[in-house]
Parts: C-alpha cells; sequence; structure tokens
C-alpha cells in the first residue's frame, strides 16, 4: 500500500470513467489525459484503462509500505524516490519505506501515477473515477489527503526483484510524442449553433490567439481572447452537452467543457474539439496560448484511428518488453 504524507493541490483517483448516467444528470469523468493514462498503465502491465492517480502541482507525496511496479506518465513535475530523480514514461520498481515527491514543474499540467496491479477500490456505476460533485468513486470520492492509505491488488512484486536497493529503472522508456496531436493548434467541428455567430466573429474564432485563464480546470478550461459575438435576438435553450463542447459565455468570452463537465447548458454551443485533441488540451497550463483550426469529420477520424493505432503498438511493445523482462527474474 501507499500512504499519502503530503497532501498534493488536487490529486484524484481516475480511470477512463464512466459512461451511461448522463441523462441522471453525472457526467462521465475520469482521466483529463486518456493517453497518458494509457501509457502509464501500460508500462507496469494493467489493463490501459485501470485506475490511476491523477496528480496537478503541488504533487502528493506518497510512501510505499509495500514493494511496487510504477510508472508515471503525462506532466513531468521532477518526480524523485528518496532523492533520486524518476524518469516519466519509464516501469520502476520501490521498495517499501521510500518516498516518492515531485520538486518541481517541467512540463504539462497533469501526470498519472500507475501502480502494477492498480488500487483496491470500490467501484462506483461500473468506474473508480472520483465524482467530486457526488462524493462517489475513487477514494471516499474526494481528492486524496494526507495520511490516506490506498491498498494495491495482486500484482506487487517480489522482493528479491530489487535485490535490495531503493528503486530500480527498469531499461527503457516509452516513446510517446507521436501520440499527441500539436498542442497549440487545437481542431475542432462546428457546433450546432456555429452559424450564430457573427461573421467576423467566426473570423476570429479560427485567427484571433485565446489565452487559459487561471480559472481553468477538471470542469472546464475558461479561454481569454477577443470578444465574440452572436446575432442578436437569439434565445439559447438548455441541452446536453459533453467533454470537448466549445461554449461562448454571456461575456463574450468561450470556455472549453472538460472532464468533469455539467451535463447540459444553456450557453451556444459553437464547436467541439475533436477527440484526438483533447489529451494535448488537457496538458495546457494556465496563460499558455493557443489557436483553433476548424476541420470535418473525416479528417477528425482519421486522426484518431491513427492516435489508437500507435497507441495499441506502444501498448503492445511494453507488454512485450514487461514480458520478457519478468522471465529473466529470479523467483
Amino acid at each position: 500500500m501507499i500512504q499519502v504524507v503530503q497532501q498534493g493541490l488536487m490529486d484524484t483517483i481516475q480511470d477512463a470513467g464512466r459512461y451511461g448516467y448522463q441523462h441522471l444528470g453525472i457526467n462521465p469523468g475520469g482521466a483529463m489525459d486518456r493517453i497518458a493514462l494509457a501509457v502509464a498503465n501500460s508500462l507496469v502491465g494493467n489493463d490501459i484503462y485501470e485506475a490511476a492517480i491523477e496528480l496537478h502541482f503541488p504533487a502528493s507525496a506518497f510512501l510505499f509500505e509495500a514493494d511496487a511496479m510504477i510508472a508515471l506518465s503525462g506532466a513531468d513535475f521532477g518526480a524523485v524516490v528518496n532523492g533520486r530523480p524518476l524518469d516519466i514514461n519509464r516501469p520502476v520498481l520501490v521498495s517499501k519505506q521510500t518516498v516518492l515527491r515531485f520538486n518541481r514543474p517541467v512540463s504539462g499540467a497533469r501526470c498519472y501515477l500507475a501502480v502494477r496491479g492498480g488500487f483496491a477500490l470500490q467501484p462506483w456505476l461500473g468506474s473508480y473515477s472520483t465524482h467530486l460533485k457526488a462524493g462517489a468513486g475513487g477514494w471516499d470520492g474526494r481528492s486524496l489527503k494526507k495520511n490516506d492509505r490506498l491498498h494495491f491488488r495482486a500484482g506487487n512484486i517480489p522482493t528479491s526483484w530489487l535485490r535490495g536497493k531503493e528503486a530500480v529503472a527498469l531499461p527503457w522508456i516509452a516513446g510517446v510524442s507521436h501520440l499527441y496531436t500539436a498542442k497549440d493548434v487545437i481542431h475542432t467541428l462546428p457546433g450546432s449553433q456555429w452559424n450564430l455567430l457573427q461573421e467576423d466573429a467566426r473570423q476570429q474564432f479560427t485567427s484571433a490567439a485565446f489565452r487559459l485563464t487561471e480559472q481553468s480546470d477538471r470542469m472546464g478550461f475558461r479561454l481569454n481572447g477577443p470578444q465574440l459575438a452572436i446575432q442578436p435576438g437569439e434565445e439559447q435553450l438548455s441541452a446536453g452537452i459533453t467533454r470537448g463542447t466549445v461554449q461562448l459565455l454571456p461575456a463574450g468570452q468561450l470556455i472549453i467543457l472538460m472532464a468533469d463537465h455539467q451535463t447540459t447548458g444553456g450557453y451556444a454551443r459553437l464547436a467541439h474539439v475533436i477527440t484526438a485533441d483533447m489529451p494535448a488540451l488537457a496538458q495546457r497550463m494556465p496563460q499558455q496560448e493557443l489557436h483553433f483550426s476548424m476541420t470535418n469529420e473525416k479528417a477528425a477520424r482519421a486522426m484518431l484511428w491513427k492516435q489508437e493505432q500507435d497507441l495499441l503498438l506502444l501498448q503492445n511493445a511494453c507488454k512485450l518488453r514487461l514480458e520478457e523482462w519478468l522471465q529473466q527474474q529470479p523467483v
């Protein structure tokens, strides 16, 4: 098991999310960056959408009370085990009584900590993801706090694998850059109310730079950019919304709905971020700029298909390398 010895900013248990309940007002939630979640789990031999810890900086510090195999992916927060630096996107063996800390934000906004075998948790509506508003799922339906202790499932490693060392990095690193689309260009499809935008506002949407504000979080990324306007006299009715929906707020600024979005909304639904771009978007930090580019469904499907194929290839490569390494270890 691991114990939280220092509380982080907002660290929660997340998996791929829970689906099929939005009509009841329960959003899917889940990991903000599905690629990083899948990579971290692949590196330790888990199912790619096994529950992991989603970390924000400043992140929690963890005391390992049992030997474990872990992997970090997504953001680089300068991880160290007992002061020894750890690479992201690499499987690492850590021994009990060692402490994992995160010293500085190097790149990215969200880091994922996966443990071989996963965490022993109770699912809620078929998912381990934390639903903060409902206070359910994950660890007691909340973010992790100091002194929380999370148990591992089966999959712990024999002590002999560590050979008395505090940490052992396995001899391979997963290359992940090709799994992400360009972080500064966000591709969108037109929303049901795209045509309500005034002509000059449509041009600004695809030509101007937008900056993430400090009010961005798991619910939505608020943007600061040119003030956009819709045709006068148009009344908006509440309708179902989803992750990636780009809405126009009354003040003329945009918000992109993220993992913990509400299930319905009445603001104009101008566009939708394509699925392939959501992981790169999730790693954007406040004050970073982005640009929107309109695309079509065929191109969006092609980008997602390539991303999924590349992820499958990486998953299979990780499985092969890990199986080969395990066969070489003493029992």
